[in-house]
């Protein structure tokens, strides 16, 4: 059935840019019809091939720009628009921080909620700040490959300077991938479902430069393994553990269930706000370290914590936020679902000799239900919960032990705006500016710090 749009499919527009989505895309209008166009920002004029047309909005190929914003960057490396690295590196970078702000204010103005929203704290140097890399594995032109998919396909582009990695991450990739070449380990091929190396992991610790690297497999076993570790841990002296991960499936989940040491450690360790933490190969670490300590150091403020206060840390993953929390605190509660990671914490609090911290395996609505029905009374409640945000059931339990703040660290500022409409009708309120924090440069993401506040 032929849909009837003002703009068809194949066809080249005149068009100005008037606004970014939120996934960084340029918005244009032909009638009040929407086309979605890369590489473009507000205020260009460009020159478009529409490449799909839906019902209510369409997408466009940028042909060439007729008038360019000042905002631009150029000489950008088209390969990291390509893949989503950096889709933002054509935009300046005080652009980028105001395009985060303005993200937030207006979820906040759609809800029709009055909540100022603080310039976006940013980084003085927004690039090579990772200090994990996930890189799949492919053959192209009969030769391994490390890389990245382009957007929205399997499709590997090879790539040896990811932009926004610690050089020392990217460093350690090509070395991985030269000695898997050398010793002819088959990359995986995902149409077949064939093949070795799927994926190379590298963890680097900011702090004390230690290293990880992950090798997740197809199969049981890795041929060449005591070959590959030897060489590997020549080549790279700062690697302190070896893991082989197990990914029998054939999906598309990065990790199997088996982890099997092939050297070294189980973990690495790093420093965070002066603490000392084991990072193991699954376990969730914020992965830009400096301004992870801007924003967990704004969230402990914000959260007002004396000695006398009793804290909940729902989705605390390998204690980070809760051992930091724990130095002014009489009690930290910590719920995370993931059993290795909780196993972390209970090993980060005895490496920094904390006592305060209880850790537990959950999903966090269910433990904060069972700790609402045995009578536990936080004065506050710290959350930073995955994208899909807060579980109603969760919210519901947290207001009934009736916290005096509830600190919501927010990695997805939609989902942040609906959870604040329910708690808002249960009676916590935002009295003071969220500060969005830039903890992903050149991306679209952007992390938020919002304090509810009980209304007596």
């Amino acid at each position: 059935m032929k849909i009837d749009t003002p703009v068809i499919k194949n066809n080249e527009y005149e068009v100005n840019i008037m606004d970014l989505t939120y996934q960084g895309l340029g918005v244009a209008k032909i009638d009040d019809f929407p086309i979605f166009i890369e590489d473009t920002l507000p205020g260009e004029v460009a020159k478009v091939k529409i490449t799909k047309v839906n019902k209510n909005f369409s997408f466009g190929k940028l042909i060439t720009l007729i008038k360019k914003s000042s905002d631009r960057v150029e000489d950008v490396n088209r390969d990291y628009i390509k893949t989503g690295i950096a889709p933002l590196q054509h935009l300046k970078y005080d652009a980028q921080l105001n395009f985060k702000q303005h993200q937030v204010q207006e979820l906040f103005e759609k809800a029709k909620m009055d909540v100022d929203v603080l310039p976006t704290i940013g980084m003085d140097t927004p690039n090579k700040y990772r200090n994990k890399a996930q890189v799949p594995v492919r053959k192209i032109h009969g030769k391994l490959e490390t890389g990245f998919y382009r957007r929205h396909s399997h499709d590997l582009i090879p790539i040896e300077d990811f932009y926004i990695q610690d050089p020392k991450i990217d460093e350690a990739i090509l070395v991985v991938r030269d000695v898997l070449r050398r010793f002819h380990v088959a990359p995986y091929n995902e149409g077949g479902h064939n093949g070795v190396i799927r994926n190379i992991i590298v963890r680097r610790g900011y702090y004390t430069g230690e290293m990880m690297i992950g090798l997740v497999t197809r199969t049981k076993k890795l041929p060449m393994s005591d070959l590959v570790v030897k060489t590997i841990t020549e080549q790279l002296p700062e690697v302190k553990s070896i893991i082989q991960n197990i990914n029998l499936s054939d999906g598309n989940a990065i990790f199997g269930k088996k982890n099997v040491k092939l050297f070294g450690k189980n973990y690495i360790e790093d420093k965070l706000l002066g603490l000392t933490f084991a990072i193991s190969l699954n376990s969730f670490y914020q992965v830009n370290p400096t301004q992870t300590e801007k924003l967990y150091s704004l969230a402990i403020e914000k959260a007002n914590l004396t000695s006398d206060k009793t804290v909940i840390d729902a989705y605390c993953g390998i204690g980070t936020i809760s051992l930091a929390m724990a130095q002014h605190v009489k009690k930290v509660y910590g719920v995370e679902i993931v059993a290795n990671a909780i196993e972390d914490a209970k090993i980060n609090a005895q490496k920094n000799h904390i006592n305060n911290a209880r850790f537990v395996v959950g999903k966090a609505e269910e433990q904060m239900a069972r700790w609402q029905e045995n009578g536990l009374k936080p004065d506050v409640i710290m959350v930073d919960p995955p994208r899909k945000g807060l579980d109603e059931s969760f919210i519901n339990s947290a207001a009934k032990m009736n916290p005096q703040k509830i600190v919501y660290i927010s990695c997805n500022p939609a989902t942040l705006v609906r959870d604040a409409q329910i708690l808002s009708d249960l009676g916590y309120e935002i009295n003071q500016p969220v500060q969005p924090v830039d903890q992903f440069p050149q991306t679209v993401h952007v992390e938020t710090v919002t304090v509810f506040d009980k209304i007596n």
